[in-house]
């Protein structure tokens, strides 16, 4: 083969090897080619959940939570109304059907025990049902437009305990109970009550499960937890001890 063929050869490869650069880069690139994109599973982990979902992935403790929160304050705004009736003349919002059953007979108290029955989740309890259940449990409607549990024979001695509804403003207007509805309901006693600590509690106790029975609704403690055994005697225990030590205030020394 002569040089000048060769030199031909030579030629004609470069310009076979010019003609697919040529191709392979003059090509249109795709509109996503060359540019970084996201993986579609880290963007849905990412994705912030709606408001719908947040909703429906609310747990049954936090209901309560926020409904304890509630019953707690109604609780004490009660206790600040009753008081300030007592002192200025003035009524509660709503009449209650005894208004003179269930005032206390001393301002002072320095503790609030306190339990709850809550509907179950989805749930709601029915005045006309709470109505019926508060009576079948022994408990009277009275001072503030509450439920109180009286000393049998001695209602001048004030309440045991007392029952306040969970939506503010904590009273059970009798006059439009067909159109109440609530979430729960609280059960608290303020002490020094009429009776000793443990003897209340051991009256409130059966009394907020029994309601809870007849309105298929939970027991749950002042912590907002399912009310256990385990928790029941530490409660016992704890006011039993508050118990003997107001019996020890009591007792005069002797010179």
């Amino acid at each position: 083969m002569t040089d000048v063929n060769l030199l031909r050869i030579c030629i004609a490869g470069a310009c076979v090897l010019l003609i697919v650069a040529i191709y392979f880069l003059g090509r249109p690139r795709k509109p996503d080619q060359g540019r970084r994109t996201s993986s579609p599973r880290r963007d849905e982990s990412r994705r912030e959940p709606t408001f719908g979902e947040q909703i429906e992935n609310q747990s049954l403790h936090a209901e309560h939570d926020s409904l304890a929160s509630d019953a707690s304050q109604s609780e004490l705004d009660l206790l600040e109304r009753s008081l300030d009736a007592r002192g200025h003349g003035q009524h509660a919002p709503s009449a209650p059907t005894n208004p003179a059953l269930g005032v206390r007979t001393d301002e002072q108290f320095d503790r609030i025990v306190t339990l709850y029955v809550a509907a179950r989740a989805g749930q709601s309890l029915a005045g006309p049902d709470l109505l019926v259940a508060a009576e079948k449990a022994g408990l009277v409607h009275g001072h503030m437009s509450i439920f109180h549990r009286l000393i049998d024979g001695h209602p001048e001695q004030g309440p045991v305990f007392s029952v306040a509804n969970m939506v503010k403003p904590g009273s059970f207007d009798l006059s439009r109970l067909q159109e109440l509805s609530t979430p729960g309901i609280s059960f608290f006693m303020t002490l020094p009550a009429p009776i000793s600590a443990l003897d209340a509690w051991d009256a409130m106790l059966p009394t907020a499960q029994r309601m809870a029975e007849l309105l298929d609704a939970l027991v749950l403690d002042e912590e907002r937890n399912a009310l256990g055994r385990q928790r029941i005697a530490h409660i016992r225990d704890d006011l039993r001890a508050y118990d003997r030590q107001r019996d020890q205030q009591t007792i005069q020394p002797k010179w």
